[in-house]
């Protein structure tokens, strides 16, 4: 994949994760430049093109901690904190394995969407217009492909959530109930 493939694919969601994290839109812009950058002089050292989306937000993460030191503004980060959002990295890198099983009992349409939007990324109204269908009408489907998903994961274990919503830990079922 070109870096231009990569651009076009990336940009609009790295801009929103920047935005969220950066008042200044004008800052956005130029933090955004520094991403790209970074990316095309460091595309080589990624190895595997199926954790390309990780490696772009991970590089925009480091952006963003660059930019507050270099505007000397203190950003407390608990070591807590730290170890939590490596834990649910690691957690949610071993379900992410397990999905592929459950799509294939999901019907094909149902399983495409959840592929396509949560696994590989691609904007919902994109794909709404793709497929010639309202994006209102892309997203209640794609809504209840993801409760079918749900269910089928919440047959097989159970999920330890956070305050925040975030998945904490699993523990497989003894029984299966599905």
């Amino acid at each position: 994949m070109s870096i231009e493939q990569i651009w076009l694919e990336y940009k609009n969601s790295l801009r929103a994760f920047l935005t969220t994290k950066i008042s200044n839109p004008a800052d956005v812009e130029e933090l955004l430049q520094d991403i790209l950058l970074k990316t095309h002089l460091n595309i080589h050292h990624l190895q595997d093109q199926r954790s390309l989306k990780a490696w772009l937000f991970q590089i925009a993460h480091h952006v963003i901690v660059d930019f507050y030191r270099r505007q000397n503004k203190h950003v407390e980060i608990e070591l807590d904190d730290i170890i939590s959002q490596q834990e649910n990295k690691t957690v949610k890198a071993e379900l992410i394995k397990c999905i592929e099983p459950f799509l294939q009992a999901m019907p094909e349409e149902e399983a495409d969407l959840i592929r396509k939007i949560d696994l590989e990324g691609y904007p919902q109204k994109e794909e709404a217009l793709k497929l010639n269908i309202s994006y209102s009408t892309y997203k209640s489907r794609l809504q209840k492909s993801r409760s079918k998903l749900k269910a089928l994961f919440d047959c097989c274990c159970d999920f330890e959530i956070d305050k925040y919503g975030n998945l904490v830990d699993y523990h497989p079922k003894q029984k299966k109930f599905c």
